[in-house]
Parts: structure tokens; C-alpha cells; sequence
């Protein structure tokens, strides 16, 4: 017991907070700062040709255009990379590499949709293949 002005008051103990610690995740959670079970996509987009040639940077911001941004209006980032791969052929390729990232909750339609778009860069640039690589994710704005 703690004394106060010459009362006692009880000690503070974890279930005062708890109410106060509760309502805060739920304002947290209802306000759209903190987002749970969200995944982030990124593909990987190597612009070597097996072939020969590259996916020249007209080439790669007409495909973003036409084929990723209208599956994903709201939002997601492409940065460039370096990377290295063993192709089917047993070849070891170091190339340079465009890497989409997507922060999603997971369902159907967004998986059908990097399928298609990874499905469509092989066709379009007759690549190999196309990495996906699927992450959980809690995600905040601030």
C-alpha cells in the first residue's frame, strides 16, 4: 500500500493497465495504423535475355504500364538489385535484376495476379523464370 495525502492507496498491478493497454490495440487496430496477417510479394525480374539481349529500361516501364500497375492501382514499390542464378541449363547468370514489392492481404485474386504478370514477363522477354518470394509482414503508417 502506497500512502497519498494521508490515505492508502493499493499498489498498481498489471490489471489497471490491462483496460488501458486493450482499448489502445483496438483504436490501434480500428484506426488503420497497424495492420495484421498482411504478406509482402516481391518478384524478381532478371533483364538478361537467355537468348541474347537485355530488357532495355523503355522496354521493362512499358510492361510496369501496361501490365503491373493496372492489378495494383493502390500502391507498390520497384527497386533494381544485382543477383545470380543457376538457369536450367546448369549456367550460373549474374544479372542485373528489377524487384517489385507488394504489401497485401493475402487472397486469390493478388496471387492470380502475380502469377499473370510473372507468367507475362516470361512470355513477353522469354525468360526462365520469374522468383516469388512471399513474406509476412505487420505493416504501420505513421
Amino acid at each position: 500500500m502506497r500512502k497519498a495525502e494521508g490515505r492508502s492507496l493499493p499498489a498498481p498491478s498489471a490489471f489497471y493497465f490491462l483496460p488501458s493497454a486493450f482499448v489502445l490495440t483496438l483504436l490501434l487496430i480500428s484506426s488503420g495504423c497497424v495492420s495484421h496477417h498482411v504478406v509482402i510479394d516481391r518478384l524478381f525480374f532478371g533483364t538478361n535475355i537467355p537468348s541474347g539481349g537485355i530488357v532495355s529500361e523503355d522496354d521493362w516501364k512499358t510492361f510496369v504500364r501496361e501490365v503491373v500497375t493496372p492489378k495494383f492501382k493502390d500502391g507498390l514499390t520497384i527497386f533494381e538489385a544485382n543477383g545470380q542464378w543457376l538457369d536450367p541449363r546448369g549456367n550460373l547468370v549474374r544479372e542485373h535484376v528489377m524487384v517489385m514489392e507488394v504489401a497485401h492481404v493475402p487472397n486469390g485474386t493478388i496471387d492470380a495476379d502475380m502469377r499473370a504478370i510473372a507468367v507475362e514477363y516470361k512470355k513477353r522477354f522469354k525468360q526462365d523464370a520469374v522468383l516469388r518470394v512471399t513474406v509476412p509482414a505487420n505493416i504501420a503508417f505513421y
